[in-house]
């Protein structure tokens, strides 16, 4: 009995630590109500706890993912406190707006988790590809190998046109060529056997018929002089344009080498394709998914299992009378307005009443002074002594 008595008195006079005081602003809590909720100190400190776990990790996370798209450090330290301390202000908008009240409203909380599954799901991936860096990389040199394929082919179906008129254009002047040659090799040919009397008419030496057919070879032989003098230049042109070809589709090829890198939509794109191949990978990505994605969830979670404690009714209460007071404040603001008005209405009445019964004689005497001059006046008719006086003597309407 002594025990219980000596901590109600200590309730009273409980002074949080700063850590304490650190985690329940963590939790969302107004520490001049919850240090003399004794149950709800601990229950709202664990809040607290999972809310700096969830800051940390997301510090952490989007820092390596900044790591992997700015070359500073520095930089990339900074760009991830920034983004933790944006992920630690929705974490502490989700759990502020839950409380009592709205924990049974279906739509609140769906939101909530919506926004919290989106944000846990993103940084997951920085996490992820952490963890698997050896075998992301490993995919990645695979994908850009790919890549590089693809590029060519690209480059090929593009220039396939072009180039295959050439290719055409050369074939068949070659094969204009070729053709031609052979027959001056055949001319040759028959014209040796002849002279040598290994064929045709097989008689030794220059005879008629060896004449003639070194007549057809050496018309043969000249006309291919002819055509390899006129295609040469074209087939020179035709093979510098080829050349020329492949010679850019190496250099653009080159280029698209030093394009590729290891960035993180890189990173991403590897890990699919990690998952899309590899049926264990697939398992473990999606549990390290799902647990990663808890750890954003963690306060929202926290604050929905715990049970509104004292706490939450003295914000409840306090909310209430605060509301009462405002309302009150406002009522007795606009009494004393109101009264202020009604009494200077009423001084004011006062003070013009006496004015004019002040002033009665003064304008009684101005009229009959006015009045002597008109007369001495013949010149000044009725109407204008009329309107001079009405500005003088009467007084003006209040707009």
């Amino acid at each position: 009995m002594t025990e219980s008595i000596h901590m109600l008195s200590q309730r009273e006079s409980y002074a949080p630590n700063r850590w304490e005081k650190f985690l329940w602003w963590l939790a969302t809590v107004e520490k001049e109500l919850i240090k003399d909720c004794v149950i709800d100190r601990n229950r709202y400190a664990i809040v607290g706890m999972s809310v700096l776990g969830t800051w940390l990790f997301a510090t952490l996370a989007w820092t390596y993912f900044f790591s992997t798209t700015v070359s500073n450090i520095y930089a990339s330290i900074v760009l991830g406190i920034f983004m933790g301390l944006i992920i630690l202000s929705i974490d502490r908008m989700l759990i502020k707006g839950i409380n009592a009240v709205n924990k049974n409203k279906i739509t609140a909380l769906a939101f909530r988790f919506l926004l919290a599954i989106t944000i846990g799901f993103f940084m997951a991936q920085p996490v992820l590809l952490y963890l698997f860096d050896k075998e992301v990389h490993l995919q990645i040199s695979l994908d850009n190998e790919q890549r590089k394929k693809d590029k060519l082919a690209q480059q090929e179906a593009t220039l396939a046109t072009v180039k295959h008129d050439l290719l055409s254009k050369r074939i068949f002047l070659q094969h204009q060529l070729d053709t031609l040659y052979k027959e001056v090799a055949a001319a040759r040919n028959n014209f040796i056997a002849e002279t040598d009397g290994t064929g045709g008419s097989k008689k030794i030496g220059l005879k008629d018929i060896a004449q003639a057919k070194q007549n057809e070879y050496i018309k043969l032989d000249a006309a291919y002089n002819r055509l390899q003098q006129m295609n040469a230049p074209q087939l020179k042109t035709l093979d510098s344009s080829l050349s020329v070809m492949e010679t850019n589709i190496q250099n653009e090829q080159q280029q698209f080498n030093l394009l590729l890198n290891d960035g993180f939509l890189s990173r991403i794109e590897a890990l699919s394709h990690l998952i899309e191949n590899n049926a264990a990978m697939r398992f473990r990505y999606y549990l390290l998914v799902a647990l990663l994605m808890l750890i954003e969830l963690m306060p929202v979670i926290a604050k929905i299992l715990l049970p509104a404690g004292s706490y939450e009714a003295k914000v409840k209460l306090r909310d209430a009378m605060e509301n009462e007071l405002i309302q009150q404040n406002m009522q007795q603001e606009q009494q004393l307005k109101e009264l202020y008005n009604q009494l200077a209405f009423e001084q004011d009445s006062s003070f013009i009443k006496d004015f004019m019964a002040n002033t009665a004689t003064e304008r009684t005497n101005k009229l009959k002074t006015n009045i002597n001059e008109w007369k001495d006046n013949t010149a000044k008719s009725f109407d204008s002594f009329w309107n001079e006086t009405k500005k003088e003597i009467l007084s003006k309407q209040e707009l």
